[in-house]
């Protein structure tokens, strides 16, 4: 097993294209994603190594992306298609959740969907309208998806290629944010898989209060805790990486251990996945909490302009004051001064 420092973004494409050696069924679909190699350059090379009927080029027509990806899982194939933006998801949202999420059941376990959806998720980078959307719960709700997000490049490189071995429909979220971002990526064939796909990860551990959180906001979890350790607060923090289903088994081992929980996400508040994770830790852990469940998010509006997202995403200082309201802190919503 060999390791490499890389990028997000080029774990990735080394995950696609392993997955492409491993198993000739698996086709890449999408805009620009042959030729220029996708608008971040993740397909980048994968058209010359493989060729036009197995990194093709559509047109700018989600629908039509999704409704060809079920034809060929019917056909037997494992395609993967891209979504060019996360605000671009929505033309295709009747195929992936009228025929993808279903067509499992509709028949009996008949026909399998093993299609994979990579979908550039969240804000971070400045972007135009419709390029920094969080639509993650849109599909949790769905029966039959499943959604992952992955926050660094080892589970970047990991997680897609156990999404397209996967013979269920994969959401997989990836946070823009952190394509440039680097680390140790060890290179290992889809058949040797973690289940990374299936689990929470435990990103550091702490006794006095879990942070849950997944894809961009990882970091900002890890550096809130950082920055606690310094108070003398000890925070352990979760990255999900799997969103539906949640490894709630992980999480609820954490809150046990800490009994208070901050859940951190870029969504808007109302509907989203930390509402589902503060009633399914108040379920299973309702009597080692000693205070609710809190939620640090997005703004219930749409996405704001790029010079004002700084606003409206979670950063280090709305984490931190969410851990001064689970620690019965001073804090921004206490009424109180905080020195």
């Amino acid at each position: 097993m060999t390791s490499q420092v890389m990028t997000l973004s080029k774990a990735i494409n080394a995950g696609l294209r392993q997955a492409m050696t491993d198993d000739d069924r698996v086709i890449l679909m999408g805009e620009d994603i042959g030729k220029l190699g996708g608008v971040y350059r993740i397909t980048e090379g994968l058209q010359d190594s493989f060729g036009e009927r197995r990194v093709m080029d559509t047109p700018l027509a989600e629908s039509a992306i999704l409704g060809t990806a079920v034809g060929l899982a019917y056909a037997g194939f494992r395609p993967v298609c891209e979504i060019q933006f996360d605000g671009f998801i929505y033309p295709a949202f009747d195929q992936i959740v009228s025929q993808v999420a279903r067509m499992h059941a509709r028949t009996a376990g008949a026909v399998t969907m093993p299609i994979t959806i990579r979908v550039p998720f969240g804000g971070g980078i400045g972007a135009a309208e419709h390029h920094s959307d969080s639509p993650e719960a849109y599909f949790m709700h769905a029966s039959g998806l499943r959604v992952v997000s992955v926050s660094n490049p080892q589970d970047a490189y990991t997680v897609i290629q156990e999404a397209i071995a996967s013979n269920d429909p994969v959401l997989f979220f990836e946070p823009k944010r952190r394509y440039h971002v680097k680390g140790d990526v060890e290179l290992e064939s889809s058949g040797q898989g973690r289940n990374a796909m299936d689990t929470a990860r435990v990103v550091s551990e702490g006794r006095d209060v879990t942070i849950v959180s997944y894809g961009g906001l990882v970091q900002v979890a890890v550096e809130a805790a950082q920055v606690a350790s310094t108070e003398g607060v000890s925070v352990e923090v979760i990255d999900l990486r799997s969103l539906a289903p949640i490894d709630f088994e992980a999480v609820a081992n954490s809150v046990r251990k800490t009994g208070r929980v901050v859940i951190v996400h870029e969504a808007a508040e109302s509907g989203g996945l930390g509402a589902e994770i503060a009633a399914g830790i108040t379920e299973r852990c309702f009597y080692s909490l000693n205070h609710a469940p809190v939620r640090v998010t997005g703004f219930d509006i749409p996405f704001p302009p790029a010079k004002l997202e700084k606003y409206h995403l979670p950063d280090l200082d709305r984490v931190l004051d969410g851990l001064d309201r689970a620690l019965d802190r001073p804090n921004s919503l206490s009424g109180l001064e905080i020195s």
